[in-house]
């Protein structure tokens, strides 16, 4: 279950920069005074509306908006160096037509969401639980686990997994999300455990199920999945103090090509960066490599949700950022942490619903995600909710 860039959890070393309208120049917040985005960049990326870049970076891109200043009589110079500097930064999935893409034309509608599921008394649960207060989020606190830790990790690991693995089995035309979710919580509460997501932030089901152009977060209603759809099932269980995280992007029916292809491409991203990790691997790895796969397929990267440390707190320190940046920091042995990316087929840019969780895409380009929950080993990583 990802975690937001937004609010108290949006890493400190970030700069916002905002783009307005051609007429006006707009300061980058934070950086020294003087450093302006002149008109010129404005009328070349008037679809640019936010972009979070690491210190080092929004340097540079000032420093490139600078020189489109001094190119003003040269537009083509100017125009060229400015897409030299918006490919070096990832900053061209942001300048798409922000037109709906997607196989079809159709917006995702909200259904009806039932009464929240009762676990039994028995079973432990996490710390939020009765009160729905998500703890805060450390991003000091990396979560490194010893012997028993670990044999922890890979059962709830595997549980979660399992279970999965069973709600992709569910997904068929005319079956509900909601009927999905009370299939996800009786298998978990079978198992002994507590689904996470449950009253994690007073969300108010036990499965995330994101269908379509929704990015995350998803909440299961009564809306029936259709031929063509595609959903991304979000899973955490919580075992024996431990929680296990990860999530899969499934295929309802016949579903068209290009939606085929963002799945694939989003699976191949997750793979590829998985396949980095090691102990003292920089986390930084992660987004670039992750954004590559992204720029590849032509791609939308989507850096507002990011990954996160997990095992005895649900979501905790490093944060994982899934497109190109500076973060400092690397990889350590025993220490656990997700990494799940997400794809759009056309604009990064979401908006959330009233419910305050289901993330859309606001040009209503479809999305996927898939997410494992990772244990850095002595030399090199083992996926704790693989198949």
């Amino acid at each position: 279950m990802a975690s937001m860039t937004s609010g108290s959890l949006r890493c400190a070393s970030s700069l916002r920069l905002q783009l307005a309208g051609p007429a006006s120049l707009q300061r980058i917040q934070d950086l020294p005074p003087g450093i302006v985005v002149p008109s010129a960049l404005c009328l070349t990326s008037a679809r640019v509306q936010r972009r979070e870049l690491s210190g080092s970076a929004a340097s540079d891109f000032a420093n490139g908006a600078q020189l489109l200043q001094e190119s003003t009589e040269r537009p083509r110079e100017a125009q060229r160096s400015f897409m030299v500097t918006a490919r070096k930064f990832g900053l061209m999935e942001l300048m798409k037509p922000t037109r709906e893409r997607g196989p079809g034309s159709k917006r995702l509608e909200r259904g009806q969401v039932s009464p929240t599921l009762v676990v039994p008394p028995n079973i432990p649960r996490p710390s939020y639980a009765e009160s729905g207060v998500s703890p805060p989020f450390e991003e000091d606190h990396l979560q490194i686990h010893d012997a028993e830790g670990i044999k922890r990790m890979r059962a709830a690991g595997k549980l979660a997994a399992e279970v999965r693995d069973y709600a992709g089995t569910l997904v068929k035309p005319g079956v509900t999300t909601d009927s999905i979710d009370k299939a996800v919580h009786k298998m978990i509460i079978e198992a002994g455990a507590y689904p996470s997501p449950l009253n994690y932030g007073r969300f108010p089901k036990s499965v995330c199920t994101s269908v379509n152009e929704c990015i995350c977060h998803g909440i299961p209603d009564s809306r029936p999945l259709e031929d063509g759809d595609i959903i991304n099932i979000d899973v955490t269980v919580f075992l024996n103090g431990y929680h296990g995280d990860t999530s899969a992007t499934f295929f309802c029916g016949n579903v068209a090509p290009e939606a085929r292809r963002l799945v694939a491409a989003t699976k191949e991203a997750l793979d590829a960066a998985i396949a980095i990790c090691a102990p003292g691997v920089p986390y930084n790895k992660i987004g670039k490599t992750i954004h590559a796969i992204g720029d590849k397929y032509k791609l939308g990267v989507v850096h507002q949700y990011i990954g996160h440390g997990v095992g005895q707190i649900f979501h905790s320190g490093p944060t994982i950022l899934h497109n190109r940046n500076n973060k400092p920091g690397v990889m350590v042995k025993n220490q656990t942490f997700t990494i799940e990316p997400m794809f759009t087929l056309g604009g990064v840019r979401d908006r959330v619903w009233s419910d305050n969780w289901t993330s859309v895409t606001v040009d209503g380009s479809w999305s996927a995600q898939f997410e494992h929950t990772l244990l850095i080993t002595d030399n090199g990583v083992e996926i704790l909710t693989a198949p």
